[in-house]
């Protein structure tokens, strides 16, 4: 499924993965051609180990017939429920630069040894680590780079003129937040994130996020407004204090389970979409540690 919307200066397509509900975006402006890929997939079936492609053809697809010509890879965060297509898409547009932001560090410290991975954690990975707050070229367009952290400490927001990618901060109203439990994930920070770099935005910013769960089975819905999300939020209005926001975090969280794909996401993620090297039958192996009682 995909959509196309348009604004004064770009526009925007949106992919829907069914297995993930994650939400893939591209970005172009039409007079330039240039473009962004915002949080690609790599299709992964958990069963099987099986790698596949379905979602980045459908992707390369449409590049191809727009003539897009894709300046940035862009990851708001190393995601947990997804395999990022990041690396794949690096080799079919060697010129674009995969950018996330700086504390992506910080979550490849932590998860370096939970799978004893051999690999550096100053984030060499991608081409450039985003600084809170930098404003960024990609040829006709520019953005500039919000850290949100909560959800995890790298999360990152990408506000174009009147459009943020939300990643997994905010979601849409009837849905709420990001979860806050996952390693250096806190509530605080996700509420001031939200309340104080999302909310401040003009209230006729459209806001996209990362996933839609499509709550009580209603059809897919990935925009709203920064005014409908303070008004209708049902985790976090405009109104709602950090105590309130907080506790039902620590609550609700206690109850989820960990995504399905978090353990294979999360190691091929935090080295940037890079998939273990071939062992010497020409297998790739994931690692999954084992918790013991």
């Amino acid at each position: 499924m995909s959509n196309i919307e348009s604004y004064p200066d770009f526009n925007v397509k949106t992919f829907f993965d069914e297995e993930t509900y994650t939400l893939t975006y591209v970005l172009w402006d039409p007079k330039s051609q240039d473009g962004v890929i915002i949080d690609s997939v790599l299709n992964y079936d958990h069963a099987s180990g099986r790698i596949s492609y379905e979602s980045l053809d459908e992707l390369r697809t449409f590049i191809k017939e727009e003539n897009i010509k894709v300046r940035y890879l862009l990851e708001t965060h190393a995601h947990a429920d997804h395999l990022t297509g990041a690396l794949v898409l690096k080799r079919d547009y060697p010129e674009a630069i995969l950018g996330i932001g700086k504390n992506i560090q910080e979550v490849q410290k932590v998860f370096k040894p939970v799978f004893n991975l051999d690999i550096p954690t100053d984030g060499s990975q991608f081409d450039v680590l985003f600084e809170d707050g930098e404003v960024v070229e990609a040829g006709s367009l520019s953005f500039k780079v919000l850290f949100t952290p909560g959800h995890t400490p790298a999360c990152t927001s990408i506000l174009f003129e009147g459009v943020v990618f939300t990643g997994d901060a905010l979601f849409m109203p009837d849905y709420g937040t990001g979860r806050c439990d996952f390693p250096k994930g806190c509530a605080q920070d996700l509420y001031d994130s939200i309340t104080k770099k999302l909310y401040t935005l003009p209230e006729n910013t459209v806001v996209y996020t990362g996933h839609d769960y499509m709550p009580g089975g209603r059809e897919l819905r990935y925009h709203c407004t920064v005014e409908e999300s303070k008004r209708e939020n049902i985790r976090l209005k405009g109104s709602t204090s950090q105590e309130e926001f907080v506790r039902f975090r620590r609550e609700r969280d206690a109850t989820l389970k960990a995504p399905k794909l978090i353990l294979p996401s999360i190691q091929v993620n935090i080295d940037a979409g890079k998939l273990p090297q071939k062992a010497e039958n020409g297998v790739r192996y994931l690692r999954i540690p084992l918790s013991e009682e």
